[in-house]
């Protein structure tokens, strides 16, 4: 990719998690429609994000105290250090807007504001709890994707047919298991078991009247 689309990349992504902070302190949700089942995933790097949020504050005081006497330094460092405090919330803010996503025929899963991946619940083979503490780097050409939060993911799903996953910087992974972290695992397991069996029937019975039935 050219410098100049990953930089609009990055500027897009900034707008994300700038929106995310208005949806936050709204209380709102980005991206759920009414009969979708939303589920969370922010609990797990909550005492992180907000530990680092205060010593970063912390830090901006003791700087703003230490260099008083020089004005032109205090302000870029202040504006440095509100912008870095501003990021921080950002980043919890955008994993709470924006939630995985069971809808009728995909599943919405997302990493905050950096990426998302929308599977047809018709590509999904099998899903199931596995809770795995050591995030795992993926490899290119190894056919996994991770959706890790405080370095954890909790549940695995198969695919039947590979997706198209794609980076914040535009680079395209195809991938046939996705893990992906959420607050509450088993519940995410048995609503999503549930969907892709749901989803199964339906497909059957239209293909038993003769009509075709198509999946996003």
């Amino acid at each position: 990719m050219s410098g100049r689309g990953a930089l609009r990349r990055l500027a897009a992504h900034e707008g994300r998690w700038q929106r995310s902070l208005l949806w936050w302190v709204a209380r709102r949700r980005i991206g759920v429609a009414p009969g979708e089942r939303a589920f969370g995933y922010a609990a797990a790097q909550a005492a992180f994000v907000y530990g680092l949020t205060f010593v970063c504050v912390v830090e901006t005081v003791g700087l703003s105290v230490l260099l008083a006497g020089v004005p032109v330094v205090h302000g870029v460092l202040l504006v440095l250090d509100v912008y870095t405090v501003l990021m921080m919330l950002g980043i919890q803010a955008a994993a709470v807007t924006r939630p995985h996503v069971l809808g009728a025929g995909a599943l919405r899963l997302r990493d905050g504001a950096r990426r998302e991946l929308w599977i047809p619940l018709g590509r999904i083979a099998s899903v199931r709890y596995d809770l795995r503490f050591s995030r795992e780097e993926t490899r290119a050409g190894d056919g996994a994707a991770e959706f890790a939060v405080g370095g954890q993911t909790s549940v695995t799903v198969e695919l039947s047919e590979p997706v198209v996953l794609e980076g914040l910087l535009g680079r395209r992974t195809t991938v046939r298991t996705v893990r992906f972290h959420a607050d509450d695992a088993r519940a995410a397991v048995r609503a999503l078991r549930d969907a892709v069996a749901g989803d199964a029937s339906s497909g059957d019975a239209a293909g038993d009247g003769g009509a075709a039935v198509t999946r996003p």
